[in-house]
């Protein structure tokens, strides 16, 4: 009976040793996939602020050219009608 129990508890472990191998491929494998799920992520969202950068780059570039005068600017369009004004 002792080798009978012997071979039994031979089994048992290797059955036990299988198991968790194979748990912690599995961990593994579920951990490497987050893992780059993750990293997917953060490169999806630093390619949407460098795009969100560029657009607001943009933004201000045609708000300097278009939109708001430099202040040199709107000082002459004050002193131009001024100088009408004085000429009619």
């Amino acid at each position: 009976m002792d080798g009978h129990d012997a071979d039994s508890s031979k089994q048992s472990t290797a059955d036990m040793t299988i198991f968790v191998q194979n748990l912690l491929q599995q961990m593994q494998t579920r951990f490497q996939s987050m893992s780059e799920s993750i990293i997917s992520k953060i490169d999806e969202m630093g390619n949407r602020i460098d795009e969100l950068e560029q657009s607001i780059n943009d933004l201000r570039s045609e708000m300097g050219q278009e939109g708001t005068p430099s202040p040199s600017a709107a000082l002459k369009a004050k002193e131009e009608p001024k100088s009408d004004d004085g000429s009619a």
